[in-house]
């Protein structure tokens, strides 16, 4: 059986000083373990790294494509505890220096959402949920 569970999310970074300055800005604190070969952010659920997209490529055994071009079908999520956290999550974001996709506006669905990309256009949506269960750690566990 593969344990049902996701551990760590690294992005390839094109540019790894500036997307780990990014995160830094947005307010993530790093763990001692980065480097200056690859950054660790812990966050509720799972750790965030940041490596070189080339390394990683590479390690994965694989071929790069345009990196920077269009969606990559990939989208991360910060769920928040209160429709005001999406507003406020993305007015951080903006000051870091983040792309806003889409502003925060009300869901057909009863919540609150919103979409802005990091430095190397990852794409981050910001999302409220009053479905939302988080375990003590601030994780959600369920929605």
């Amino acid at each position: 059986m593969v344990p049902q569970r996701v551990s760590l999310l690294t992005l390839g970074a094109l540019r790894l000083p500036e997307l780990r300055r990014f995160y830094q800005r947005i307010g993530w604190l790093e763990k001692e373990s980065s480097s200056d070969q690859y950054a660790i952010f812990k966050t509720a659920g799972v750790l965030l790294t940041l490596f070189p997209l080339e390394e990683l490529a590479k390690d994965a055994g694989v071929e790069l494509q345009n990196p920077m071009e269009g969606y990559r079908g990939v989208t991360f999520a910060i769920n928040v505890n209160t429709p005001e956290d999406v507003d406020t999550v993305m007015e951080k974001v903006k000051e870091a220096g983040g792309k806003i996709i889409r502003e925060a506006s009300d869901a057909f669905w009863g919540g609150r959402t919103a979409y802005f990309a990091d430095p190397e256009n990852n794409l981050w949506e910001v999302a409220w949920n009053p479905d939302s269960v988080f375990d003590e750690r601030g994780a959600m566990i369920d929605f």
